[in-house]
């Protein structure tokens, strides 16, 4: 099972090394390479220079930059719902076919949890050649991109999964 990462947005173009102002369209591409996915980030120029020859990205969006906020105080207490994403998601995938799907399930809720509290935002769906249905997220303050895989539960499986977040969450 492949593992999934987080990337951050860059604050410059990835090919002209200029810096993104506040509110500039930008485009985002993933390109699917066999060490993981790689991000680009564009600024309106380059991405319209591009070469007709060009490698066609895994996914792609235009978005308007935001610089990143000063840094907040460390929280204490209760882990939050992102917190414990950015852990599973830092975690390899278990061996075990059971707690690789308990994972798996565990980090599409949590997933699912922050893009309604408007912490992430879904910017894509797709099916890779596996037949995994992939969500890529993208984290509206930073720029972010999660990419999650959707394990497809099933309806009697939701209960069990969130009572496993909600221990974890404490």
């Amino acid at each position: 099972m492949t593992d999934w990462s987080i990337q951050s947005r860059a604050h410059q173009c990835t090919t002209t090394g200029r810096s993104f102002v506040e509110d500039e369209i930008f485009y985002t591409l993933l390109f699917d390479e066999k060490t993981g996915y790689r991000r680009e980030d564009l600024c309106q120029e380059a991405y319209q220079a591009r070469p007709a020859d060009a490698a066609v990205p895994f996914s792609f969006w235009r978005t308007k930059y935001t610089p990143p906020p000063p840094p907040a105080p460390e929280a204490i207490g209760k882990q939050t719902a992102e917190d414990l994403l950015r852990r599973y998601m830092e975690q390899p995938m278990p061996t075990d076919e059971t707690e690789a799907r308990k994972m798996a399930a565990a980090r599409y809720l949590l997933a699912v949890m922050l893009e309604r509290k408007r912490i992430l935002k879904e910017a894509q769906v797709k099916r890779v050649e596996d037949g995994t249905l992939v969500r890529i997220y993208e984290r509206a303050v930073t720029g972010e991109v999660f990419i999650i895989p959707d394990p497809e539960l099933k309806l009697d499986e939701i209960e069990s999964v969130q009572a496993l977040v909600a221990e974890l969450l404490g």
